[in-house]
Order: C-alpha cells, then sequence, then structure tokens
C-alpha cells in the first residue's frame, strides 16, 4: 500500500500571503516603507504655518477694523466725558435713565416690527408677479435700481418727495392732485367779509348777515376783501349795486370791496370795484329752511323773484371759501417715522425681490402643477405651496433687514427735520448725536455696545441658520 502524499512545505511565508485579507490595501496603521503617517513631520500637504501666514492679512484686517473698536468702544464707556476718570457702568446708568434713549428705543422697536415685514412682504409680491410679466427683467431692473443710490442720497431724494408745498413735493403733489378731483376747492380760498359791514362767518363755513331781509327792501350787500384783484375769474365784470327792487323780489350784491390805487368807499360799491361771480347764495326763513338757492352774475349781483312775504337770512355757500388742501404733513411728528419707514421700502424692496426670486426659481414646478390638478386656486397655491417652499429664503432676507433695521441711521438723520428729530430719534442717531454733538465719548459708547448687544443675537440666529442648511 502506498504512502499518502503530503503537501509541500511552503512555510510560513506562503501562509501569510495567501491568508485572509491577503489581497485588501493597508489599512491606516499598515505604511509601506518610508511613508510617514498625516500630522507627523514630512506630511503630504502645505505646513500649518503657510496656511496661517495666508490668512495673517485678513485676521489683521479683522483685528483692527472689528476686534478693536468693538474692544475700545467697551472699554470707552467705563469712563467719563473726556476720559481721564473711571466711572464704571455710570454710563449704562445714565443711558436707561435719559428720556431721548427710551424715545429711540421705542422707535427702534416701530423699525423692528413693521420695516422688515413691510419690505420682505413686498419683495415677495414683486417677485412672483415679476413671473408674470413680459417685461420681468425690465420690472426687475427699475425695482433694483434704489439700491445703487446710496442711503445719503436716497434721504436727500425723499426729503424733497415729503416737501409740504404740493408744487415742491411729489406725495403731496398727488395727493392734492386727486383731492382737487373729489372735493375741488372753492374759487374764494382767501376771501372773507370787511370789519364792520355787517358780514360774520356762518357755523358752516360761509358767509351771512347779520340782520334779516324782506321783499322788495333794501338790496343786501356783502363786501368782501382778501382775494386779489389780479387771481379774480375771467368772467368778473364790474360791480353793480341794483337800483329798484320787485315788491316780490330780493337783490343784492357781492362784490371785491377794494379800489385798485386806493380811494374808494368802505362797505359801498365803487364804480373801479368788481363783482364776483358764481358764489353761491342762499336765502334762509325764520325757521332755519332754505328757501331758494341762485349764483352771483359776472357783475356780482344776485336775485331772488317770488319770494313770500317774510323776514330771510342770506348766506354765502361755504364751498366757494373752500381753502386747497394742502396735503399730509409728512414730516410733522405724527407721521415722520412711517415716513421714513416708506423711504426704506422704496430702497430696500429691490433686494428682497432678486433673493426670493433665486429662492421662487428653485422651487419644483411639479409641486405647484400638482396643486393646480387637484384643484387649488392660485391663491391657494400661493398660500399653502409657494409660501412653505419659500419659508427659509424669507427668513434670510428678515433676518438680514432686522440687522440693517437696527443700525438704521443715514435716513433718519437726512430725513427728519431739525424740529422733529427727536420724534423720529433711533439708537444710531442718539449715538451719534451724544458723541460728537454733545461731545460725551463715555456715553456715546455705552450706546454703541448697547446697539451692538442688540444686534448680536441676529447675527448669531442667521450664522447658525446657514450653517444647519449646509451641514
Amino acid at each position: 500500500m502506498a504512502p499518502t502524499p503530503q503537501p509541500p512545505d511552503t512555510g510560513g511565508a506562503a501562509t501569510t500571503a495567501h491568508g485572509p485579507g491577503a489581497n485588501e490595501p493597508p489599512g491606516p496603521g499598515d505604511n509601506g516603507p518610508g511613508e510617514q503617517e498625516p500630522g507627523r513631520a514630512g506630511a503630504l500637504g502645505p505646513p500649518g504655518w503657510m496656511a496661517l501666514a495666508f490668512l495673517l492679512p485678513a485676521l489683521l484686517f479683522l483685528g483692527a477694523y472689528m476686534l478693536y473698536p468693538i474692544g475700545f468702544s467697551v472699554y470707552r464707556s467705563l469712563w467719563d466725558a473726556p476720559g481721564t476718570t473711571f466711572v464704571g457702568l455710570d454710563n449704562y446708568v445714565r443711558m436707561f435713565t435719559n428720556p431721548p434713549t427710551f424715545v429711540a428705543l421705542r422707535n427702534n422697536v416701530v423699525w423692528v416690527v413693521v420695516a422688515p415685514i413691510a419690505v420682505t412682504v413686498a419683495g415677495l409680491i414683486f417677485a412672483v408677479l415679476t413671473e408674470r410679466i413680459r417685461w420681468a427683467t425690465a420690472f426687475k431692473l427699475v425695482v433694483f435700481m434704489p439700491m445703487a443710490v446710496s442711503f445719503l442720497a436716497s434721504g436727500v431724494i425723499f426729503r424733497l418727495v415729503y416737501e409740504q408745498d404740493p408744487e415742491r413735493g411729489l406725495a403731496n403733489a398727488v395727493i392734492t392732485t386727486v383731492q382737487d378731483t373729489v372735493a375741488p376747492a372753492g374759487d374764494y380760498p382767501d376771501a372773507g367779509p370787511r370789519e364792520g359791514s355787517g358780514v360774520v362767518a356762518a357755523d358752516d363755513g360761509g358767509y351771512r348777515l347779520e340782520g334779516t331781509v324782506r321783499p322788495g327792501g333794501p338790496p343786501p350787500l356783502v363786501p368782501l376783501v382778501g382775494t386779489a384783484a389780479d387771481e379774480l375769474p375771467g368772467s368778473a365784470e364790474p360791480a353793480l349795486e341794483p337800483d329798484a327792487v320787485a315788491p316780490d323780489a330780493v337783490v343784492g350784491t357781492v362784490w371785491l370791496d377794494f379800489t385798485p390805487g386806493g380811494g374808494g368807499r368802505e362797505g359801498a360799491v365803487d364804480p373801479e370795484e368788481r363783482g364776483l361771480p358764481g358764489i353761491g347764495v342762499r336765502l334762509v326763513g325764520a325757521d332755519g329752511a332754505t328757501a331758494a338757492t341762485t349764483e352771483t352774475a359776472g357783475d356780482g349781483t344776485f336775485s331772488f323773484t317770488g319770494v313770500a312775504d317774510g323776514a330771510y337770512t342770506v348766506e354765502l355757500d361755504p364751498r366757494d371759501f373752500t381753502e386747497p388742501y394742502g396735503g399730509v404733513t409728512w414730516l410733522g411728528p405724527t407721521v415722520v417715522t412711517p415716513a421714513i419707514i416708506g423711504a426704506y421700502l422704496w430702497v430696500w424692496a429691490g433686494f428682497a425681490m432678486v433673493l426670493i426670486a433665486a429662492g421662487l426659481s428653485a422651487i419644483p414646478r411639479d409641486a405647484l402643477e400638482a396643486a393646480r390638478v387637484d384643484g387649488a386656486t392660485e391663491w391657494q397655491v400661493f398660500r399653502r405651496v409657494t409660501v412653505p417652499l419659500l419659508s427659509p429664503v424669507l427668513m434670510v432676507v428678515f433676518v438680514t433687514l432686522m440687522i440693517y433695521v437696527l443700525k438704521i441711521f443715514d435716513l433718519v438723520f437726512v430725513i427728519a427735520p431739525g424740529s422733529v428729530q427727536a420724534d423720529a430719534n433711533v439708537l444710531a442717531v442718539e449715538m451719534w448725536r451724544v458723541a460728537f454733538g454733545a461731545n460725551d465719548q463715555g456715553l456715546g459708547s455705552a450706546l454703541a455696545v448697547f446697539l451692538l448687544v442688540l444686534v448680536v443675537p441676529a447675527m448669531v440666529f442667521q450664522i447658525r441658520r446657514f450653517r444647519r442648511e449646509n451641514s
């Protein structure tokens, strides 16, 4: 019987070469000859000091323009106005017990609540509408153009827009045009009775004779002054005093009791004086009811015929003496802050529109079409699909605007006149006024630190949100 053959003795090297994991790449610790682990001396890639060298200019710039001013402001806020005496937290105590600071803080709250919401909503509306118009690019260019204008120039522009005089201020020019179309001003807004003429102001804004008149009696004369002769209507003729009066008639004259060049008799119709045409005249009975109405002719005369016997009062229609609408006092203490927020909206609406439009273009159209196929209206698609999908972009826009609003300075300082600067005051303006106007660097630095404390939470929230989105 032949012996059983034995396998050849290949030694331990063969067993190692053909064992498990023989074809796998070496692990992190299985470095080949001459290869070193990362992080050790001689590792591949540039050394750490070279990265620091490239970052050094940026770090120096950051320290010189951000860290040093912040640190020095905190340090300076602990000293008095000249900077010679250490006062600790006294500047912060003064800041919170100073009435202008509370006004500025109140206005900042109004800005934070109103301005970012208004700009974000306007940007959202513009972004959605530009998807449905043909000249979308041109429209976006027009809306975004104010961003190319400095805040100083924008403030100068809106200082003129908000002028009270409608001939100079665009806002009041538009408002007065609409108002005059709906309720036109009277032809004689500056006219009024001559003193001692027996004509007094009526309760409704017009004028009336103090005494009563009767049919067939002496003609009632209503002398008015205050209107310039060159501002009379073209139909105005030389005034005429009625002579004969019928027994059932009341006839009188309304005229401008002013003789060009001087002279003339007060309360009497002179040949050089002119009548006031187109004025409404009412004949009011003893019971207060209007018996008849008419208008003055070119020579200022008016006539009521067929009048029943009795005592009557002559009244002039108040609509003929209505003053023209002067518009809104945009730069007054009541609405100056909303007016400046309107200017801020004009500047920043383009910024919000561009960012939201970029987010809108990234929304999958399938989701919108699916909602429409399911029977949703355009408003439902916008409210339940578009806005939720845009919520990250809307939040970025809102927080960014909030940061800028907390630091608002230029528009408030330029638009608000000096008389209402205290009513439109915000923290940044108060800081500038105290630090450079009153030359109190200690209190101004305390205000700057307080403003930084208000801005930092919004910045931290924004940075953390960016990190979560990029992770």
